[in-house]
């Protein structure tokens, strides 16, 4: 069977237009990078996952340290502040947006970190040039201020210029906008898929297993909270009157609606339900009552389900570790850090990139040796501590 042949797969992110906001669409409904950290969140293991990815992406921060402790912003934020919240995104989305503000000689004076997911690309020119950068809060609309909900209007959105650092265009758009005021500076929009492109993160091949994950979840909660796990039900002469082993209380009713639920969940399990009848001829009977273990017909999917998702993200070290494949030592995971800190260095990279861009143009000299590489994360064994000791 060919190429030709095969069902058409859907679109990983699909790219609309928003006609009267002028913006291509992140997703059907603009809200992928939304949906995409709910999923992520949903799911114990691509939480995990997602977390040690940032963790290694942002290794033991800048090699230069008086760098990683220069303050970037009025806010006090430091140059590491700034890193964290990057590599957070880039681990999320496989993209970063870093906003720049510039005094009046054309010279950048702060930065901050704008959240990837309130980014949204401007449509094309006829040159295919994107000159803007639309940020809103939070684009679902469901963000308040002061208790009054953000709406996705024109009135709560900023429109602002991508990154251009040349002085003669810098003040140009100062002057544009009515003064340094009224500037709102520049966004440095990087993504991990190409120019003017939004990116699909490592998350993204593996949204089915995460959903599955959390499914599979649910599925254990409810077989030990809310399973019918009494262990014998004896079935009695005379009455109505019903009562198990932890409670007695008198009814008139003849079912067992109320009583099914104190005999539910993993509190109630082992519980012996008495029932009185009314006709007399019938003896005592005691019924063995065996329970349903949902959780047999799920251990292939929970297992591949869970492999899926670790290869995903390249962690396959640290997956053969949890099944109990390669044992556990000092040596094994120095090993995995190894191993892992190759797998992050291009979204390092991307990451250096960037802020080397954005400090050629600081103010000041900031990083005399122009080094913004990070230093990555090492595993320090017991016996070498001792040893140094």
């Amino acid at each position: 069977m060919n190429v030709k042949s095969l069902k058409k797969p859907a679109k990983r992110v699909s790219v609309g237009y928003l006609r009267q906001y002028g913006i291509q669409t992140f997703g059907e409904d603009n809200l992928y990078p939304q949906t995409l950290l709910g999923i992520i969140a949903s799911s114990s293991t691509g939480s995990e996952c997602a977390e040690r990815f940032a963790t290694f992406i942002e290794g033991n921060g800048f090699r230069e340290v008086a760098f990683s402790e220069y303050v970037v912003n009025r806010m006090g934020d430091t140059a590491d502040d700034i890193h964290q919240l990057v590599c957070k995104n880039v681990a999320d989305f496989d993209g970063l947006a870093l906003h720049v503000n510039y005094n009046m000689l054309g010279q950048i004076v702060t930065l901050n970190n704008i959240p990837f997911e309130n980014c949204r690309l401007m449509e094309e020119d006829s040159n295919g040039y994107i000159g803007k950068i639309a940020v809103h809060p939070d684009w679902s609309g469901k963000k308040t201020r002061n208790g009054k909900p953000l709406k996705v209007d024109m009135n709560n959105i900023d429109f602002i210029d991508v990154f251009n650092p040349r002085k003669e265009v810098v003040l140009k758009q100062i002057e544009a906008a009515g003064g340094i005021e009224n500037y709102k500076g520049q966004i440095l929009w990087v993504s991990g898929s190409g120019r003017n492109t939004y990116p699909a993160s490592r998350a993204d091949r593996v949204v089915t297993e995460m959903s599955t994950d959390e499914g599979l979840s649910n599925v254990k909660y409810r077989n030990v909270r809310c399973n019918f796990m009494p262990a014998t039900i004896i079935v009695t002469k005379k009455g109505q009157r019903i009562k198990d082993d932890g409670d007695e209380r008198e009814s008139n009713d003849t079912g067992f609606s109320d009583t099914l639920v104190q005999l539910q969940g993993d509190v109630n399990a082992g519980k012996i339900l008495e029932v009185e009848l009314t006709t007399e001829e019938e003896k005592p009977e005691v019924l063995n009552f065996k329970a349903n273990n949902y959780d047999k017909e799920f251990t292939v999917t929970d297992a591949s389900t869970v492999e899926r998702i670790y290869s995903a993200y390249g962690q396959e070290p640290w997956y053969c570790i949890r099944i109990g494949k390669i044992g556990f030592s000092g040596e094994i995971l120095e090993d995995a850090f190894e191993y892992y800190n190759s797998i992050v260095s291009k979204q390092q990279r991307m990451i250096e990139r960037a802020f080397t861009k954005i400090f050629e143009h600081w103010y000041e000299v900031a990083n005399p040796s122009n080094d913004f590489s990070v230093e990555p994360l090492k595993y320090i064994r017991n016996d070498k501590l001792s040893n140094n000791a």
